[in-house]
């Protein structure tokens, strides 16, 4: 099966504001006068980077990224800002034989964005197959966007004040691995609205817990953002 089915779009699309830019670093790059988008597909014809509203309800724009460099797509928008929510549309062979599944009509997430906006709502939209029919070498042409969450350009500089590294040698370090939630969910000295939280992990009572143990550095088991998946959430298992 090849099929090459188009996504219906009243946004404009345009690259004349969109310069060429730089493959790395990956992801949504603010350097203080723009944003660089950059986005790993070898086998991408096409990506069209989606500018959304503050809410990231409407897409307002469709912004063609102009180069490919080292299977790298990439374009840099001069009047992007942090707090800018995107998405993309990747255009491509669709190949289910073969591997290859590309839909614009279904808005992807940058997998190196910062931050996310919004949840996924579970639909037979956000699928690139038509879920219905059961057969998943069929193609889906209904558009995924407004079920999706979006990613949200970040500035990244963060001014530490007067706090200062510790500095614990390598032979007097301890390491605790946990997870925030995990940790902090049924702490009995900790208030109900901390619990589950980063605030909750680095309130005195836990931090005083710690020290006790002879801890001297906290590791976070993965913090990235995640989905659960459906069949989870039908049976209540989140």
């Amino acid at each position: 099966m090849d099929v090459r089915v188009e996504t219906a779009a009243p946004q404009v699309m345009r690259r004349s504001r969109v310069r060429e830019g730089l493959p790395f670093p990956l992801g949504a790059t603010w350097d203080g006068l723009g944003v660089n988008f950059a986005l790993f597909s070898a086998n991408a014809t096409k990506v069209e980077l989606c500018l959304f509203d503050d809410a990231g309800e409407t897409e307002l724009e469709r912004l063609e990224l102009p180069e490919f460099t080292d299977e790298v797509w990439h374009g840099y928008l001069p009047d992007a800002r942090p707090g800018t929510i995107y998405g993309y549309r990747v255009h491509g062979p669709y190949e289910p034989e073969a591997g290859h599944r590309f839909n614009p009509n279904k808005l992807l997430l940058d997998p190196y964005a910062r931050a996310i906006v919004g949840d996924l709502t579970w639909g037979p939209e956000v699928f690139g197959y038509t879920l219905e029919t059961e057969d998943d070498l069929t193609f889906d042409e209904r558009d995924s966007a407004p079920l999706m969450p979006k990613c949200r350009v970040i500035d990244p500089a963060f001014t530490w004040g007067r706090e200062r590294s510790p500095g614990v040698p390598w032979d007097r370090t301890v390491f605790y691995e946990t997870h925030v939630k995990g940790f902090t969910k049924l702490h009995p000295s900790l208030p109900e609205e901390m619990r589950g939280t980063y605030a909750g992990l680095a309130s005195p009572e836990v931090v005083d817990y710690l020290r006790t143990l002879g801890i001297t550095s906290v590791e976070l088991l993965p913090i990235h953002t995640f989905i659960n998946d459906n069949f989870l959430l039908e049976r209540g298992l989140t």
